[in-house]
């Protein structure tokens, strides 16, 4: 392994965030630990940036010693964006995102802001890591989910793996002597039963708040949703190109 690694540390749920706090300390073993992180949350941001208001970068105690840490007024995209191009001077090896409070598997992964500062790093093609946690509990342990993280990190580092991809860790929120072990999967199909629920602020006026729950529809035990149910770490290669390269020529034979 690199003995002298630059990382980049971002997530969706803040500069604050448990999750940002728990990883951050083992990634300072690992390199020169560099933090680009939301001033507030910004779950579900997706690959969303700021173009129509000024972006802030304010430069903050964190509370891991060896990090230089900002947070920034913009989206998860952004901090990553701003951290390789601007922030920091040195140039970046790993980009690591979250940990996640909840987990970003299946369709999640196109809403998600982890997921979207783990792929500014792959657009740039350097190794790049989201980590979640399938648990929304503000009292939950990162732990096992950080420990679980580098032993992924480093076998990612050492295996000398493509970077132009982001590689997408999901830990189930069970007890760590209790999680089985690793599983590499594909990303699984779920189907959400959502609902707006109409509300009415003081004045009167109807404001609308999502909820849903999903339903798993494929049940392969390797995908990444049906993986974590059963107890395992699920890591998930994800790839830049969106193209159906298959469609391409069945395309052709209609224009």
């Amino acid at each position: 392994m690199k003995t002298e690694m630059n990382i980049l540390l971002a997530n969706d749920d803040g500069i604050n965030a448990p999750g940002l706090i728990t990883l951050a300390r083992p990634l300072t073993r690992l390199g020169n630990l560099y933090i680009s992180a939301p001033d507030s949350e910004r779950s579900a941001a997706s690959n969303s940036i700021t173009l129509a208001v000024p972006l802030r970068a304010r430069k903050v105690d964190f509370p891991v010693h060896n990090t230089i840490a900002y947070a920034v007024s913009g989206t998860p995209a952004d901090c990553v964006k701003i951290a390789l191009s601007t922030l920091f001077k040195d140039k970046i090896d790993l980009v690591v995102s979250g940990i996640n409070k909840g987990s970003n598997m299946c369709v999640d992964i196109f809403y998600s802001g982890t997921v979207a500062a783990a792929f500014e790093g792959a657009f740039k093609n350097i190794l790049s890591v989201a980590v979640s946690l399938n648990s929304y509990d503000i009292n939950e342990d990162y732990s096992p989910a950080s420990e679980w993280a580098i032993k992924c990190i480093k076998t990612l580092i050492n295996s000398d793996v493509p970077k132009d991809k982001v590689y997408n860790i999901n830990v189930p929120a069970i007890p760590g002597e209790e999680i089985k072990g690793l599983k590499i999967t594909r990303s699984g199909t779920v189907d959400y039963f959502e609902k707006y629920e109409q509300r009415l602020d003081p004045n009167g006026h109807s404001y609308y708040w999502i909820n849903g729950s999903p339903k798993v529809i494929d049940n392969d035990e390797n995908t990444d949703v049906v993986a974590v149910k059963n107890g395992y770490v699920s890591l998930t290669p994800l790839k830049i190109d969106l193209t159906d390269n298959n469609m391409i020529e069945s395309l052709n034979e209609f224009f």
